[in-house]
């Protein structure tokens, strides 16, 4: 069944914003912390049976210099600057293996994978540790890590390794920096929209059924997870709601949008019930950059799938030929 409001109603819902008074200045200190350490990317050339692809064992500093790990793979033939997708991975999944990641070469693009710390023991294997427990208490999962301060909150520390991400790949010789798209569905999602607010001069953004967005709305709307690991924390925690909505404000995809004005292409799923699409085009209708999104009716959380890369690859090359 459609899971949220009718979408003549979606298309015009732009809730108001929670935002901390000190949000900007709360992401350039992290920013700044995070770039007190070298970024030292590293690329080693590995051996796959991919005869028409060169793939790149990825290893850069992220937030506080912990090691992350990806994937860079670029067309075989590449000799000049290649334009590149940075592509960010949904909820407890991780970089997987070169050949999940053939798309974007077969266009012609880089595309750059970054694995998500302490994630990939789901639906597609990690390979990069998360060394910050947080603190405090937390249900099972990420959502809830660290979550009743700012400071030591998980997606922090992820969101600023989606930042570095974007800075190792473009220090690559078969990169072009100026021309760096970044890309992800659900929680890939939500670091799309945080990453184009926080990185200037990106050329795209794709951003799919994004998680992280209208947090409180979707806590309140669904009990599917990850969102349904908050309202577990909460139910326990009662008298610390307020604490941790102050905390996911600095989180929320509707501050990051408010911000973003990369050129964006948007997917929404009217059966989802995981990112809500209350949620989705409330990030999408404060959205600052020039914008525009795929709905897809009868879909739930897979969203649009290969139709959506479909309308993808047609974006990216009409970008080529602008």
């Amino acid at each position: 069944m459609f899971v949220d409001m009718p979408l003549d109603q979606l298309r015009d819902y732009r809730p108001a914003r929670s935002e901390p008074q000190d949000f900007d200045a709360f992401w350039e200190r992290t920013l700044a912390e995070a770039r007190a350490h070298d970024l030292g990317a590293s690329f080693a050339e590995v051996e796959t049976d991919l005869a028409l692809v060169r793939c790149f064992d990825v290893s850069f500093a992220g937030f506080g210099g912990h090691e992350i790990r990806g994937w860079l793979l670029v067309p075989a033939a590449a000799e000049a600057p290649l334009p590149c997708v940075v592509q960010y991975i949904g909820y407890n999944g991780g970089r997987g293996y070169p050949h999940d990641w053939l798309t974007w070469p077969a266009a012609g693009w880089a595309v750059f994978v970054m694995d998500s710390r302490g994630q990939g023991g789901g639906w597609r294997p990690g390979d990069t540790a998360d060394p910050v427990g947080g603190t405090g208490a937390q249900v099972s999962g990420k959502l809830t890590q660290g979550v009743l301060h700012p400071d030591d909150y998980y997606y922090r520390r992820l969101y600023t390794d989606g930042v570095r991400a974007v800075e190792a790949a473009r220090s690559h010789p078969l990169v072009d920096a100026s021309r760096v798209v970044v890309s992800g569905g659900s929680q890939g999602g939500g670091l799309a929209m945080a990453v184009g607010a926080l990185v200037p001069g990106l050329l795209f953004a794709f951003i799919d059924v994004p998680f992280m967005t209208h947090i409180r709305r979707a806590a309140e709307i669904t009990d599917e997870d990850p969102y349904g690991e908050l309202g577990r924390f909460l139910k326990s925690h009662r008298h610390r709601i307020e604490e941790v909505f102050s905390t996911l404000d600095y989180f929320d995809g509707l501050n990051f949008a408010a911000r973003n004005t990369t050129p964006a292409l948007f997917s929404v799923a009217l059966r989802d019930g995981i990112t809500p699409p209350s949620t989705v085009f409330a990030a999408y209708n404060h959205y600052a950059g020039p914008k525009d999104i795929r709905v897809w009716p009868f879909n739930a959380h897979e969203g649009g799938e290969s139709a959506q890369v479909a309308e993808q690859l047609k974006a990216a090359r009409k970008l080529l030929a602008g």
